[in-house]
């Protein structure tokens, strides 16, 4: 059986940025599009220009900026969004518009409040009218999976014949089963006469765990591309995993017969980069891209590893970009081992980044014995994530016990010079949190907080994440440090960066000393 080619259209900036807590700024953005293009998924969901100012100078800035995949915008079956969509894409190499209407009767019925017949002529007069601005546009029935699948085929026929490129089929609640979704993509295959003219895609979410089990589904009965998100990011439960999919369809390559595009060896660093800027952590248990997704602890699973890595792995973990070598530079390490070491994990920079990092790593090297690739990756993820800062954690000093109060004091550089405070906590975190605060001059909601070591050992580098809240939006921040009241302490500066980069509280930014 011939090999098909399957389509990878990434929504990571789009449906994953709708994960609750999740708010990504327009370089943050930027900066995954750059991932996703580097990873050679075929198409990037840059997001729905229509929905913010915001949004819409993401999009605008990735369909200049990112070259390669075709840059999609989603856009509501009206002319205000698809004119709004067209101008923030209109700048990419190969744009595209995806428009939607939902076609379930529950929908139709309790949200657009629309007859059949009144449906087929909207989302027919919403694909001509993004034909005409570009020449891929791509059409979806939003909650596909519990629509009548005879009015489904009759929207499809109709929106293939107004110009629609590719047909969407949505698992929007994630609904579905893997054997309902095949035998869907068959009917809809079957009763579509111009289906040939168009590619089917679907787009499953993950709220009964099947997102991935339904998406390759449709993949066995004909799908030409799949909508997915890294790490599974998304609404509710989230979307089917990229990750899982794409490794799937590889490892599984005489089952399914299809193949993607994706340079599978940046899995682990786009996965890790999405992981930081959305501050949503990746499970350690998570299939792929987990801490230990190629672990093993049984004696019986080490014996046969050691014999041979196929009795017990299905993939490699060098095939997902996840190094195997343990310790591998020190403080004595020079530029040009350095620069080595970073070829090998896969990592093209610019010298001046490299110079850079270089500093961080000799930085690191002094207050470490042992400097691990996952130290390496955890700075080269950082680097990334910086961002032009309000304040900088230029001191702390903490004073804790079990018989004492936990005391904080903190030195922070603004634009406007150095502020200093100090403050009593219930621990030397707490502590160290609220003298930041009275640092800063203003109230930070605490909305969440995790610490956990990248690497093993008793001077592991501990990686914090703190979640802040503002008037109803969340922001995270991420600190690095072998002390981890350090760690915790320039995370929460860090979500206070990004809160004050998006805040419109002149007293906020008063006291920011801008």
């Amino acid at each position: 059986m011939e090999t098909r080619s399957i389509q990878i259209f990434d929504t990571t900036l789009r449906d994953g940025e709708q994960t609750p807590g999740v708010s990504l700024q327009t370089e943050e953005k930027v900066e995954i599009a750059l991932a996703l293009a580097k990873l050679n998924v075929d198409v990037i969901e840059a997001g729905f220009p229509v929905a913010s100012p915001g949004d819409f100078e993401a999009v605008s800035q990735i369909a200049a900026r990112v070259k390669g995949p075709i840059i999609a915008a989603l856009a509501r079956a009206n002319e205000k969004d698809i004119e709004t969509a067209y101008k923030a894409v209109r700048k990419a190499e190969r744009p595209r518009i995806h428009t939607f209407i939902a076609t379930s009767d529950i929908h139709l019925e309790h949200k657009l409040k629309l007859t059949r017949e009144q449906l087929l002529e909207r989302a027919e007069q919403a694909v001509r009218y993004a034909k005409d601005k570009v020449s891929d546009v791509e059409f979806s029935a939003e909650d596909a999976s519990r629509s009548d699948w005879d009015f489904l085929c009759q929207v499809y026929e109709r929106v293939i014949a107004a110009g629609a490129n590719v047909i969407n089929v949505p698992d929007t609640v994630g609904y579905t089963t893997p054997a309902e979704f095949g035998a869907l993509i068959t009917y809809i295959r079957e009763h579509v006469p111009n289906i040939d003219q168009a590619t089917i895609s679907v787009h499953c979410h993950d709220d009964l765990g099947m997102a991935v089990a339904n998406s390759l589904a449709a993949v066995a009965a004909g799908a030409g591309q799949v909508e997915c998100t890294v790490n599974g990011l998304g609404e509710r439960a989230g979307n089917a995993a990229m990750e899982e999919l794409v490794m799937a369809l590889n490892t599984r390559r005489e089952y399914y017969h299809a193949l993607t595009n994706i340079n599978t060896r940046q899995i682990y660093r786009t996965s890790r980069l999405v992981s930081t800027l959305t501050g949503t952590a990746v499970p350690p248990n998570k299939a792929v891209v987990g801490d230990n997704a190629f672990a093993h602890e049984s004696g019986i699973h080490q014996h046969g590893m050691l014999n041979n890595p196929l009795t017990y792995e299905i993939m490699s973990p060098e095939s997902v970009g996840v190094s195997r070598s343990a310790i591998v530079l020190g403080k004595h390490s020079g530029r040009h081992a350095f620069e080595e070491r970073l070829k090998y994990l896969g990592y093209e920079l610019d010298a001046d980044a490299i110079n850079q990092l270089f500093v961080k790593f000799k930085d690191l090297a002094d207050r470490k014995k042992m400097v691990f690739d996952k130290d390496i990756e955890a700075l080269i993820v950082e680097k990334a994530a910086v961002r032009p800062e309000w304040y900088t954690l230029e001191y702390h000093h903490v004073a804790s016990g079990n018989k004492m109060v936990a005391t904080a004091s903190v030195q922070l550089r603004t634009s406007a010079g150095i502020c200093e405070a100090a403050s009593c906590g219930t621990g030397p975190v707490d502590a160290a949190f609220k003298a930041i605060e009275q640092a800063v001059g203003f109230p930070v909601g605490l909305h969440d907080y995790q610490l956990k070591a990248v690497t093993g050992g008793e001077d592991a580098l501990g990686e914090a994440t703190v979640w802040i809240e503002q008037d109803g939006r969340t922001f995270s921040g991420r600190g690095l440090s072998i002390d981890v009241i350090e760690a915790s302490a320039k995370a929460y500066v860090n979500a206070i960066n990004k809160m004050l980069a998006v805040c419109g509280f002149p007293d906020i930014q008063q006291a920011a000393g801008r």
